[in-house]
């Protein structure tokens, strides 16, 4: 057994020299056919030297090696191109030192080392990089000097107004070029040792606008023609307002605004500020109260008859006529109307009497003034004129002061006695309480709600009159007094139907009709009478300046004072619909006298007060018309 084992470890220990001694030899055959020379199946940059001395593999990869030269790299932005070579960008090769490094291929280090690298020759081959210095900071000039002429700044388009000139320019998309990203690009194509082109990245900046050459012949369009604002809907009171091209370039601006893609662009529009100055002044000589059409009945036709044309009533809308002037103008138009908030009243030209449920005359009253002055007569007639036609809406409370407006010289009114604290004095206005008087009776023989009343300050006969002049103290306290703002006189229509007023005057009488359709009311009225009658104070004399020594004129009449309950019971069918009563107190009412200076006789006791005692003025709500 131990002779076994002997002759295979001999054999295995003679085997392991041989085969060194093989490898010696064929390594040492190898190196002896190949002395001087590169071995076979190496190549520089994929040129085959393997079997060439170092001379011949120089020359052969010159072409390659002198890359660095005769390279051309391309760098193209659209259709510019810049054009350089290797060596231009920092990319520098050395052809002897390449040649050294093939020719060491194999020739390395440990003898197993050589044997491996032979090995890889000849069955598997080696690809060689040239020898090469790529400086990128040369690289990176190079790129930073392109971007001198690539880079662009961003220019936004503009858009000016020079008189009735339209200036515009352009924008500009800005770039930069990425020099680091395209140093990527050229160090990925210059290791391949060929010509290559590289794209130059460029990052671009778009403008907020643009292009604005849409908005310039839109805004020349708006230039080309005066603009006209005119009243709508038929009206031509006013206007028309025209500005000139030349005007109308100072109420325009240029804004930038957002469309509905979200995108930017120039808008031409007239200036908010500048219209809206304008239009707030216009709209105050335009505004217009609305006024319904008044009327007469006509009974035998049972219709109305126009008297008096309605007026529509408007008021300018000034932020929504700035909206539509700019929407109209940016889209050609010239010729704009204004925008109006109109009232339209119920009453118009064409309204029939069915339309408002008139049918019928439903109250009717006379008041009578025999023995007025031509002023005061002036006065009722005047004043009863401004409810001659008018109307009053189902559950409208109706004010007459609202109506009549101011009792001034102006209107038509006259001077005529007033009450104006404890005596009579001339005022302008003094009668219009009859037309009070003629109203309250209406209303209140009628049947309808009494809102305000105010009583006068003692009895006037002239509303206690009866059609032949007499005087009848039962119609005492059925007056009604107005002072315009401060004492009114309203009533309720409380039916369904329009109620139609007119009023007619026939020389010392005023008449009052109600048309309306009746709701079969009725009106049960009485009166208690004058109670607690008062006897009027002495006479006051008062010396008046204007008048001669032993003129004596009367001024104001005595009369006794009382208080008086009127009640009122109204039916609808056979049912009690509303039931009030009116409270009045009457002053007792001196005479008063004046006289001219140096009048002799006038008596010492001087009624409640000395001789030419003077009456305080009363505040505001002490004066009453008579």
């Amino acid at each position: 057994m131990n002779d076994w084992l002997k002759i295979i470890l001999y054999s295995l220990v003679t085997g392991l020299v041989l085969f060194a001694i093989m490898v010696v030899v064929v390594v040492g055959g190898f190196e002896v056919l190949n002395a001087g020379k590169i071995y076979p199946g190496v190549q520089i940059g994929g040129v085959d030297v393997g079997g060439l001395t170092l001379a011949e593999a120089a020359q052969k990869i010159a072409p390659v090696v002198t890359y660095s030269q005769t390279g051309r790299i391309t760098f193209q932005d659209g259709g510019k191109t810049w054009v350089a070579t290797p060596g231009q960008l920092g990319y520098l090769m050395f052809p002897e030192a390449t040649v050294q490094n093939a020719y060491s291929i194999g020739r390395r280090s440990d003898v197993f080392t050589q044997m491996s690298e032979q090995m890889q020759c000849l069955l598997q081959g080696v690809n060689l990089p040239p020898v090469v210095i790529y400086d990128q900071r040369i690289a990176q000039r190079f790129l930073q000097d392109l971007a001198r002429e690539v880079d662009r700044p961003v220019v936004e388009a503009s858009l000016g107004l020079n008189g009735v000139e339209v200036l515009v320019r352009s924008g500009q998309v800005g770039r930069t070029l990425d020099v680091n990203t395209t140093l990527s690009l050229l160090n990925v194509q210059i290791a391949t040792l060929h010509d290559a082109t590289v794209p130059l990245v460029v990052n671009e900046t778009q403008p907020v606008i643009l292009d604005a050459t849409a908005q310039a012949e839109k805004a020349r369009q708006i230039l080309s023609a005066p603009l006209t604002l005119q009243l709508s809907d038929g009206q031509t009171d006013a206007g028309p307002w025209v500005f000139e091209p030349a005007s109308l370039t100072q109420m325009l601006s240029i804004e930038q605004v957002k469309g509905a893609d979200n995108k930017a662009h120039y808008e031409v529009v007239v200036n908010s500020e500048n219209l809206r100055s304008f239009l707030s002044e216009l709209a105050g000589s335009l505004s217009r109260q609305a006024k319904g059409a008044r009327y007469v009945f006509n009974d035998e036709k049972k219709e109305l008859e126009v008297i008096q044309e309605a007026v529509i009533g408007r008021e300018l809308d000034v932020e929504a006529t700035i909206q539509a002037v700019n929407q109209r103008l940016g889209a050609g138009e010239h010729t704009i109307p204004l925008v109006l908030n109109l009232d339209i009243p119920a009453a118009s030209n064409t309204t029939k009497a069915a339309d408002l449920g008139i049918s019928e005359l439903v109250a009717e009253e006379t008041t009578y003034f025999y023995g007025s002055s031509a002023a005061r007569l002036q006065n009722i007639r005047t004043a009863s004129s401004q409810f001659h036609g008018v109307l009053v809406a189902p559950g409208e409370t109706f004010s007459m002061a609202s109506v009549l407006g101011d009792v001034t010289l102006d209107n038509g009114y006259a001077e005529a006695l007033i009450i104006v604290g404890n005596q009579s004095v001339k005022g302008v206005g003094g009668g219009v309480c009859q037309v009070s008087t003629t109203l309250f009776r209406t209303a209140f023989m009628g049947g309808f709600p009494i809102v305000e009343r105010h009583a006068h300050a003692y009895r006037v006969s002239y509303y206690e009159q009866r059609s032949n002049g007499a005087v009848d103290s039962n119609l005492a306290g059925l007056d009604a007094t107005v002072f315009v703002p401060l004492v009114d006189f309203k009533f309720t229509n409380d039916t369904p139907y329009w109620l139609l007023m007119e009023t007619y005057m026939d020389g010392y009488s005023l008449t009052w009709k109600f048309y309306s359709t009746s709701d079969h009311r009725t009106v049960e009225w009485h009166t208690t009478g004058l109670r607690d009658i008062t006897e009027p104070p002495k006479p006051l004399y008062q010396e008046n300046p204007a008048l001669s020594k032993g003129e004596i004129k009367q001024v104001d009449w005595e009369v006794a004072g009382a208080n008086i309950t009127v009640t009122r019971i109204v039916y609808r069918g056979n049912d009690v619909y509303l039931q009030d009563s009116f409270s009045t107190h009457y002053q007792a009412w001196r005479s008063i006298f004046q006289y001219g200076p140096g009048t002799e006789g006038i008596p010492k006791e001087n009624g409640e007060g000395e001789e030419g005692e003077a009456t305080p003025t009363p505040a505001p709500d002490e004066r009453r018309r008579r």
